[in-house]
């Protein structure tokens, strides 16, 4: 089993800054794509930005400019920092990675898609 704690959530006013971490451990075999969704009350859960294993990123449009996403191959990490927040970016914020956990022994055994508890962000005007 794969497992990922995100933080870094909280309270900030409008222009503020936030930085969210997010950590996976386990049976990790390899980590493909890591990324940060959110999800606001009423709204669907909408991608914010992604990086590959070889560091090609994604950003919503929403975001790009303000928000960098990053992450540490070798310490399983991935953060998410944010400038320059809105209102409009408060949501609660989930962790999330794909990739291959470990079969027996050293051997590659089969897919994972797995989510964290998710962060609350909350910006105020």
């Amino acid at each position: 089993q794969v497992q990922l704690v995100e933080s870094g959530g909280g309270l900030v006013q409008a222009g503020g800054s936030l930085r969210l971490s997010c950590a996976a451990s386990g049976s990790i075999f390899s980590i493909n794509a890591m990324g940060w969704y959110r999800q606001a009350p009423g709204k669907q859960r909408e991608l914010v930005a992604a990086i590959t294993s070889g560091g090609s990123t994604n950003y919503a449009d929403s975001v790009k400019g303000r928000f960098t996403i990053s992450r540490d191959n070798a310490k399983n990490t991935v953060w998410l920092q944010m400038n320059s927040l809105k209102p409009e970016d408060t949501a609660v914020y989930y962790c999330n990675a794909d990739g291959y956990q470990y079969s027996s022994g050293s051997i590659r055994g089969g897919p994972y898609n797995t989510w964290g508890q998710g962060t609350q962000v909350t910006v105020s005007s």
